[in-house]
């Protein structure tokens, strides 16, 4: 299942949340510079997503069965993944910092990885550009932040 996504956001981030996640993204251990390195956050049930732009944000989101095992390298500038529990069975995109729903699907509770590939960052001057943000999401129990391609 893939889903458009765009949306206003600000200070560079957007969330992957569980619905009923704590949300403690004002902790010392959210956005530390590692994560802003990556360009991923993590905390209990969500995931802080790092964006080149500050605002207009153009992605999709892909739910999937089983990890995807074929990436091409060339087609991204940056490729994270972590996991997230999803306790609720609610994955929801979230702007930051009003926190407005931009998507909400229905899941199996459990754990799940995502994985951001970001591209055309750029081509981001200013506030704006055509950077654009894939999202694959899939059970999966390793949580563990890792950067497969490095902007």
């Amino acid at each position: 299942m893939k889903y458009p996504l765009e949306f206003y956001t600000s200070h560079s981030q957007f969330y992957i949340y569980d619905k009923d996640s704590p949300a403690e993204i004002g902790s010392d251990k959210f956005w530390t510079q590692e994560a802003f390195d990556d360009r991923l956050a993590i905390e209990e049930g969500i995931l802080g997503v790092g964006t080149e732009c500050y605002g207009p944000i153009k992605a999709e989101l892909i739910l999937l069965d089983t990890r995807n095992d074929s990436i091409n390298l060339i087609d991204y500038d940056h490729i994270v993944e972590a996991g997230v529990e999803i306790k609720s069975g609610v994955i929801q995109i979230l702007d930051c910092p009003n926190s407005n729903v931009e998507l909400e699907l229905s899941v199996d509770p459990g754990l799940y990885r995502a994985r951001i590939y970001s591209s055309n960052l750029a081509s981001v001057e200013g506030d704006e550009g055509d950077d654009f943000y894939k999202i694959e999401i899939w059970p999966d129990n390793e949580i563990e932040r890792k950067v497969l391609k490095r902007y």
